[in-house]
C-alpha cells in the first residue's frame, strides 16, 4: 500500500499514439506481495504528476483466506494529502491525530499529512476471520507550498455524500472537485479533479476541461483520439483538447486532474518542494520524533535503506 517501494525500472512504457490529444499512455509497474498485486502508475520516470496528483496505486483485486489480509504497520507522511477509495472490501485506518475509521466501498478517506502524520492500515478481526476480497485505489495529492506545513488532519466522507450524475447516459460519481455541473464536498487545497465513471459497451463520455487530466482504466477498455486504452492503462491528455472516451466493452474508469502545484521531490513516504525538508523528515522518523498512531503505538515500519542516502 502507501509504504511499498517499487524500484525496478520497468517504468510505465509509453506507447506510440497518433494523436495530439494524447500526451502519453502509461502501463503500470506491478509488485506481487505474495498473491496481492499492486499496480503503480504515478510517479514514473516519464510522468511525475498529473495536476496535483503525485502517486497513484491500484491495490488488488486480492482474495484473502481466513487469517490473511492487509496489515500495514504505522508509517509517516509529510507534504501530501492521501486519498483512499475502495471498490470492494474494507480497511481500518488509524493515525496520530486520533482517527479510527473503517473505509468501505464508495467512501473517501482524506488524510492531510501536512507537517507530519503517522498512520496504519489494517483490518478488523471480523474481516480477517473470514475469506474476503480487497480492491481499491490509493492516491496522494501534493499540497501547495502554502499548505505543505499545515497541521495534520483526517476527514471521512461516506459514499452517499458524493454527487451521482448521469452524463449522456453514463453513471458518474464525483469525489473531488467540480465537473459536469456538480461539486464534491471533499476539501480541496488546489484545483483538483477525481471522478469515477461506469460505461456500458459503446457509450461515450466527454472529459472535463481541466489544466491537466488523465484517465485510468480500472476494468474494461476504451478508445480515445484514435488510440486503444487497455485495462490498467493511464492516459494523460493534452491541455485544451476536447476529449471523448468511448467504451470498447463494459468499463470502469477513473478521471484525475487539476492545476499543477510545481515541482516536488519524493522519497519513500515523504513529499516536499524542498529536498532538505525530506532529509529532516527522514531524520525525525529514525529518531522517533513523529507522533505515534493512537491505539497502534508498538509496531512501525523502519526507514528503508533506499531512503537513507
Amino acid at each position: 500500500m502507501s509504504n511499498i517501494l517499487l524500484t525496478a525500472e520497468q517504468d510505465c512504457d509509453a506507447l506510440e499514439v497518433p494523436c495530439q490529444a494524447i500526451e502519453l499512455i502509461l502501463s503500470p509497474r506491478v509488485a506481487d506481495l505474495g498473491g496481492f498485486f499492486v499496480r503503480r502508475l504515478l510517479p514514473t520516470s516519464k510522468r511525475k504528476m498529473v495536476g496535483p496528483w503525485i502517486f497513484f496505486d491500484e491495490m488488488g483485486p486480492a482474495d484473502f483466506s481466513p487469517g490473511d489480509g492487509i496489515n500495514v504497520r504505522p508509517h509517516p507522511h509529510i507534504g501530501i494529502a492521501t486519498v483512499t477509495y475502495l471498490f470492494e472490501g474494507e480497511i481500518l485506518h488509524r493515525d496520530s491525530v486520533g482517527s479510527l475509521q473503517p473505509i468501505r466501498p464508495g467512501d473517501v478517506n482524506l488524510m492531510v499529512a501536512g507537517r507530519g502524520i503517522t498512520h496504519s492500515e489494517r483490518e478488523r478481526p471480523d474481516i480477517t476471520s473470514v475469506a474476503h476480497r480487497l480492491h481499491g485505489l490509493q492516491l496522494w495529492l501534493a499540497l501547495p507550498e502554502q499548505h505543505e506545513e499545515t497541521d495534520p488532519g483526517f476527514h471521512h466522507y461516506k459514499a452517499d455524500e458524493f454527487p451521482v450524475l448521469t452524463v449522456d447516459d453514463v453513471s458518474v460519481r464525483l469525489m473531488i472537485g467540480s465537473a459536469w455541473g456538480a461539486t464534491s464536498p471533499v476539501q480541496q487545497f488546489s484545483e483538483t479533479l477525481y471522478a469515477e465513471a461506469i460505461l456500458k459497451a459503446g457509450q461515450s463520455l466527454v472529459l472535463p476541461d481541466t489544466a491537466e487530466r488523465a484517465v485510468y482504466v480500472v476494468e474494461g477498455a476504451l478508445k480515445a483520439a484514435g488510440s486503444y486504452l487497455p485495462t490498467h492503462s493511464m492516459t494523460v491528455f493534452s491541455r485544451g483538447e476536447l476529449v471523448t472516451v468511448t467504451a470498447d466493452e463494459d468499463t470502469r474508469l477513473v478521471v484525475i486532474g487539476g492545476e499543477p502545484v510545481g515541482r516536488r521531490f519524493i522519497e519513500w513516504n515523504f513529499v516536499s518542494s524542498r529536498k532538505e525538508r525530506i532529509t529532516q523528515a527522514k531524520d525525525d522518523w529514525q529518531a522517533g520524533r513523529f507522533d505515534k498512531v493512537i491505539g497502534d503505538e508498538v509496531e512501525f515500519i523502519p526507514l528503508p535503506d533506499i531512503a537513507r542516502g
